[in-house]
């Protein structure tokens, strides 16, 4: 049975976790390399009885943590580190103090809340048979951070069962959801180059307009989608830049499109690459003129595990009572890279809501805005359902 005073502990680290917070918060750093990041992480750690390791492709960190009850099973509690290239506009005090990068994704939070994991577990090690792995990732967007980790072998043995936590500040205050299957879609970037002949504009007999063929292309990716797979797995696929042309009278040589395709099932994923050739290729060849379609695949697509699920949110209803777990009903077409280890390991990620408590949490800011804001205040609920699931899997694993 978990323990009571779970999360009146984690309160009690509530100073240290929002230190940390902040002062990733300040300096954000992108993609797979974060070495600040990993230093103020170990640095803040570096009193705890953990073992530490770090791999060649990335500066990410894997702390075990050996309980003292003897051998058992192993569990994982991952936190993404990485920031977005995007310029912040909170005016908060400890805002970004670098150019161009903001962590407008909460990764700040998980990393913190990951920290305060660790403290609290260690803390509490006299109770823990087994061991608890805390993965502290970068790369966490678009880079593919967690399936490096995975191949330098941070994770190796694989553990028994891994949870994570995302924090959603337009969500109500405090409020943890999440679902068994499918949770989150696979991400993969698209580029068609849609080839003809240029020429005069006042010619256009003599050319072979990219630039209409690729709008015909556009509108057909569209019927494709509402047409060719069911609203019961759904798939989503934009167009999100065209471009073509470089004067008002003159015909481009060629024409390109530019996009994302998401899916929640490894089969429509497959159906729908192979579907986008087949219209970029044939509608171009209709007009004497050829597609090269280049698919940059991303993340997979992200399932949780039911009992991972269960187990979950058994600790919340411990943790602040009955009725504050939400399990949602569809999946979110975002995508992420927890997905690498949840194909390797039974496990789930939950939302966390950190909008700020009496305020309209539908009109917050959501992630990846440059004016997201967090309640700081929800950081050790966070930090206590990470160690809450850790603990209650070494101790009963999925019952």
């Amino acid at each position: 049975m978990l323990h009571n005073e779970l999360l009146e502990q984690a309160r009690g680290y509530s100073d240290a976790i929002i230190a940390l917070r902040r002062a990733i918060h300040a300096e954000p750093e992108l993609g797979l390399r974060t070495p600040r990041t990993r230093d103020k992480v170990r640095l803040a750690l570096a009193h705890l009885p953990l073992e530490w390791r770090e791999g060649p492709s990335t500066t990410g960190l894997v702390a075990t943590l050996k309980g003292r009850s003897g051998p058992g099973r192993r569990v994982l509690l991952r936190g993404d580190m990485d920031a977005l290239p995007m310029t912040e506009d909170t005016g908060l005090p400890f805002a970004s103090t670098v150019p161009g990068a903001m962590h407008a994704c909460g990764h700040d939070t998980h990393t913190a809340m990951l920290a305060g994991a660790a403290e609290l577990l260690c803390a509490r090690a006299d109770m823990l048979a087994g061991e608890v792995q805390f993965m502290f990732q970068p790369g966490e967007e678009g880079y593919h951070g967690a399936r490096f980790m995975l191949d330098d072998g941070l994770i190796d043995p694989l553990p028994d069962a891994a949870f994570a936590l995302h924090v959603m500040p337009n969500s109500p205050h405090g409020q943890v959801a999440g679902r068994a299957g499918t949770l989150m879609a696979s991400a993969d970037q698209f580029e068609i180059v849609v080839r003809g002949k240029g020429g005069h504009a006042s010619m256009p007999h003599d050319a072979l307009d990219p630039v209409p063929v690729a709008c015909e292309i556009v509108m057909a990716i569209q019927a494709m989608v509402t047409r060719r797979f069911p609203v019961s797995d759904p798939v989503v696929a934009t167009v999100a830049r065209i471009e073509g042309g470089t004067a008002h009278n003159v015909i481009a040589d060629f024409a390109t499109l530019k996009g994302t395709l998401r899916t929640l099932s490894p089969g429509n994923r497959t159906r729908l690459r192979e579907a986008l050739a087949q219209v970029a290729t044939h509608i171009a060849a209709a007009h004497a003129m050829t597609a090269e379609l280049t698919i940059t695949p991303g993340f997979p697509v992200t399932v949780c595990d039911g009992r991972a699920v269960d187990l979950g949110e058994t600790v919340v209803h411990d943790l602040i009572g009955h009725g504050l777990f939400q399990r949602l009903d569809h999946p979110i077409m975002g995508a992420e890279d927890f997905s690498y280890v949840l194909e390797k390991v039974p496990g789930a990620m939950f939302f966390l809501g950190v909008a700020h408590q009496g305020v309209d949490w539908r009109s917050c800011c959501s992630i990846h805005s440059t004016k997201m804001m967090v309640d700081e205040s929800v950081l050790p609920l966070g930090t206590a359902v990470l160690a809450g699931c850790a603990e209650r899997f070494l101790a009963e694993g999925f019952s």
